[in-house]
């Protein structure tokens, strides 16, 4: 079956994937080490801004403003180089992720304001407990400045969404995170094979 026709064009893109059959893509904290530094390699290969990631345990978030290079390549880079390195450490074979990655553009400001919230209250919708910051492989520690990235990452570019001054914009970064989303939030992602068919 034909694969719908990537979005490639400059601007701001939420990206995910999962393992294949649902399994796990990351083991223990080497794993998601590494997959972070891939991802930062990519990031300054193919002028990525990252504006928020997280890590699950069977899935991944990022959400990136590309440039004329696109996305393609640096996935295919860091899809590829990761699932080789994690099959080499962990003593497996056959793919690790199910399918293509997946990806939709931010439309408009609130749009991407949302799926920042979104994948940064992951953990929590999984059913981690503790305060935003606590879920260590996400980015939300690093845009409140609790903690040092994990991979390069555009801190100033996300809270120029919520104002122009830092301090105001920082706590309007934390409530809006903190609100619970409206009923009709960001669709779940990546979405299953069935609905990837539904749209190909």
């Amino acid at each position: 079956m034909a694969h719908k026709l990537r979005d490639q064009e400059p601007g701001y893109h939420h990206i995910g994937a999962r393992g294949n059959n649902k399994q796990r893509i990351f083991l223990n904290d080497q794993d998601r080490y590494l997959f972070l530094f891939l991802l930062t390699v990519a990031a300054k290969k193919h002028d990525w801004h990252i504006l928020a990631y997280c890590l699950m345990r069977n899935h991944f978030h990022v959400v990136i403003r590309i440039g004329p290079a696109g996305m393609s390549r640096g996935m295919c880079e860091l899809q590829t180089g990761y699932a080789v390195s994690f099959n080499k450490t962990h003593g497996r074979i056959n793919h690790l992720f199910g399918g293509r990655y997946w990806s939709e553009r931010a439309t408009s400001d609130e749009h991407l304001k949302s799926v920042i919230r979104y994948v940064l209250r992951n953990p929590r919708r999984a059913g981690a407990k503790g305060p935003l910051e606590s879920h260590r492989w996400t980015s939300y520690a690093a845009t409140i400045g609790k903690k040092y990235a994990l991979a390069r990452f555009a801190r100033d570019e996300v809270l120029s969404l919520f104002g122009q001054k830092p301090a105001p914009a920082l706590k309007a970064f934390v409530s809006f995170c903190e609100e619970d989303p409206p009923a009709t939030p960001v669709p779940r992602q990546p979405p299953t094979r069935k609905a990837r068919e539904r749209v190909t």
